[in-house]
């Protein structure tokens, strides 16, 4: 399932809430912040262009990286999508950030 997420995917989901369902089970309130990608990046033989995608918490939250699940139009629940928390940088440090990256 992970190699059908393409970038349009989460293109249609920029600037709104979603939630991630992380893997204790519980869900977090999450904003899709950014998409990115990344040509320079891409295999040979894939089809697939690489890209990256950064969420804001909507509240504090104590995790920091794992396989998390994530609704997205076209392909409902995507599982096991790992997601990585950065250092907030400048940002709210009460809130926490997040990197996928999809290769």
């Amino acid at each position: 399932m992970l190699q059908s997420v393409q970038s349009q995917h989460f293109q249609a989901l920029l600037g709104r809430i979603g939630t991630l369902h992380l893997p204790d089970g519980t869900e977090l309130p999450i904003h899709i912040d950014e998409l990115a990608e990344k040509p320079l990046a891409q295999m040979r033989y894939s089809e697939r262009m690489p890209f990256s995608v950064e969420l804001s918490s909507l509240q504090p939250t104590e995790f920091v990286d794992g396989l998390c699940a994530f609704e997205l139009p076209e392909l409902g629940r995507v599982d096991d999508i790992f997601v990585s928390r950065v250092p907030p940088m400048g940002r709210d440090p009460k809130l926490a950030y997040f990197h996928i990256t999809f290769n």
